[in-house]
């Protein structure tokens, strides 16, 4: 019997031994899958992160060509005329043309008998305080059917990527807000 016992308690040992192999396996296999699929997931997170970034490069590049273009604009079509300081044009709220379309439907038709005028859009108290729209012409252009066809596209052209500048702002004014609110300290202002 104690034979039978010794082998018993020896089958025991062994079953024992393969078995802690077995979980040591399974532990070391969990382990490198998991690292895996940490290193997926740092690689994923880089790759996102290079991604953002030249998304960023490009989008700064985008901007810069094309504050430099409504420069350029503002310079041909004697908007400095009308606002001696180009940064102080994107003080307006809103920009629109008289005289030729800008919808989907008659985008850059010229209105006949109208005349042509680039509108900036301002907000300013009036006697009771209240605000009010304000329109100010920073560019006269004579009547439509004058209007040289090329002239006629670098108004629009100014017009466009001034709103495009005005929008890259108000992305960077929501930015700045956000910001605020995902790091809230003791108050957000």
């Amino acid at each position: 019997m104690a034979s039978s016992l010794d082998k018993l308690k020896a089958l025991t040992s062994k079953l024992e031994e393969k078995l802690e192999q077995k979980n040591t396996l399974n532990e070391t296999s969990d382990t490198s899958k998991y690292k895996e699929e940490e290193s997926i997931e740092k690689s994923s997170l880089s790759q996102e992160k290079v991604s953002a970034k030249k998304e960023q490069k490009s989008s700064d590049d985008v901007r810069k060509n094309n504050i430099s273009r409504v420069k350029e604009l503002y310079e041909k079509l004697k908007i400095f005329e009308k606002s001696p300081d180009f940064d102080n044009i994107f003080v307006y709220k809103a920009m629109n043309l008289s005289g030729i379309g800008l919808k989907e439907e008659d985008f850059g038709e010229v209105r006949e008998g109208k005349y042509i005028q680039i509108i900036a859009i301002t907000y300013e108290p009036d006697k009771n305080g209240k605000k009010k729209a304000k329109n100010v012409s920073l560019g006269y252009f004579g009547k439509a059917e004058t209007l040289d066809e090329k002239l006629k596209n670098e108004i629009i052209e100014f017009v466009l990527r001034w709103r495009y500048e005005k929008a890259f702002q108000n992305v960077e004014h929501y930015k700045d807000l956000i910001a605020r609110v995902e790091t809230p300290s003791d108050t957000l202002f």
